[in-house]
């Protein structure tokens, strides 16, 4: 099993963070990455053209191998925002189609469809948490699959959501997307790192990932992965770096009315970066070498630490293990109103979560110990009282 990996990273021993669904700490081999990458940049001189090539395809590289597809199929892109809107940019939304998207929703796979859908006059179907139910995450499941039918044009949701990391069946709601002939798009942001994800057997016809979460990397870096249905879309960025023969820097401006092979077209522009590339890549170099079944399985013991702590000791309710993510889950309270004031008590007592609807949201990972979850707990028993 895996062991505690603190020692990585730069932590103060006397603060509890648990919180890497909100930022994910940075280790102490990603800091350097980026210190050398800033330290060349200071004189450029010995940087080489093919060096906007060689990192980026080596961090695709990188990436693909740790979801299971090809490097072709991923792009490089600042924020899940940007991700979508390449789906976006390539579809359209016939007038009384749908989208379908759980509720409450993060906002960057939600703005685009709202705007598409009244454009083109088309619903935007949000399937709401169920309420009073005994099982939420299975329930949910069931009703955001009711939710998609003949008129539905595109199916969106978070493999985690982001508010208690209740899982949804990635798999099975996929198949029912390619049923009705829906595109698919997967957010896995709050689960690519720290919960296994296969993109070949998921097969959405988008998977976007931003970086700085449990991928453990520097902000303003991520993923778009393409499906055939979109490879060979348009890029609504129309880069010089993306055009074919972009590497023969003599010949740039025989301008090229082609692309680079791949999704390589789809690229953010300035994604050459000396500085967060190398960041990301030993950021994910090292999540492969823990695994992310480990990584997931360490975060099981963490959580079983905090139940133990609880049990018998106040009203707290965390769905099964189950129905969620051991990286990523909601502690409710029987007052929903106390939760403001709950957070301030665990800050107070360096104890960094994150309050995300009426939960208080727990994203523990490898740097946080069996006393960090001990602390937490005590922290919310005294802040109940």
């Amino acid at each position: 099993m895996l062991t505690c990996q603190r020692s990585l990273f730069t932590l103060p021993d006397d603060e509890h963070y648990l919180n890497c669904a909100y930022m994910g700490p940075l280790m102490k081999s990603v800091e350097a990455a980026g210190v050398e990458g800033l330290r060349r940049k200071v004189n450029p001189r010995g940087i080489s053209s093919g060096e906007f090539f060689t990192g980026p395809d080596a961090l695709r590289e990188r990436f693909a191998a740790l979801i299971n597809t090809s490097p072709e199929r991923v792009a490089l892109v600042p924020a899940v925002s940007y991700a979508v809107a390449i789906a976006a940019n390539n579809m359209r939304l016939g007038r009384g189609r749908n989208v379908v998207l759980p509720g409450e929703e993060f906002p960057s796979n939600v703005y685009a469809w709202r705007d598409q859908c009244e454009r083109d006059g088309a619903e935007l179907r949000s399937v709401d948490r169920p309420l009073d139910v005994q099982s939420v995450g299975a329930a949910w499941n069931t009703r955001f699959l009711e939710a998609i039918d003949s008129q539905t044009e595109l199916v969106t949701l978070t493999e985690a959501h982001w508010t208690d990391g209740t899982l949804f069946d990635l798999e099975a709601i996929g198949a029912r997307a390619r049923e009705v002939g829906a595109f698919y798009l997967v957010d896995g942001t709050q689960s690519i790192g720290a919960l296994p994800f296969d993109f070949q057997r998921v097969a959405p016809d988008l998977l976007v990932c931003a970086g700085y979460k449990f991928l453990l990397g520097p902000y303003q870096m991520g993923f778009a992965v393409l499906g055939d249905r979109l490879m060979d879309g348009e890029p609504f960025e129309k880069t010089w770096i993306g055009r074919e023969n972009s590497e023969d820097f003599a010949h740039l401006i025989d301008y090229r009315p082609g692309y680079r092979p791949g999704a390589r077209r789809f690229d953010v522009g300035e994604h050459s970066n000396l500085i967060t590339v190398p960041m990301l890549d030993e950021s994910i170099r090292q999540i492969m070498e823990w695994g992310v079944e480990n990584i997931q399985e360490y975060c099981v013991s963490l959580g079983g630490v905090l139940a133990g702590a609880l049990d018998g000791k106040g009203d707290f309710t965390i769905a099964p293990p189950e129905e969620r993510g051991a990286h990523m889950f909601g502690v409710k309270v029987p007052d929903p109103d106390t939760v403001p004031a709950i957070m301030e008590e665990l800050a107070r007592r360096k104890v960094f979560v994150s309050q995300r609807g009426t939960s208080v949201r727990i994203s523990p990972n490898v740097y946080n110990t069996p006393e960090n979850m001990v602390a937490l707990a005590e922290a919310l028993i005294a802040a109940v009282k």
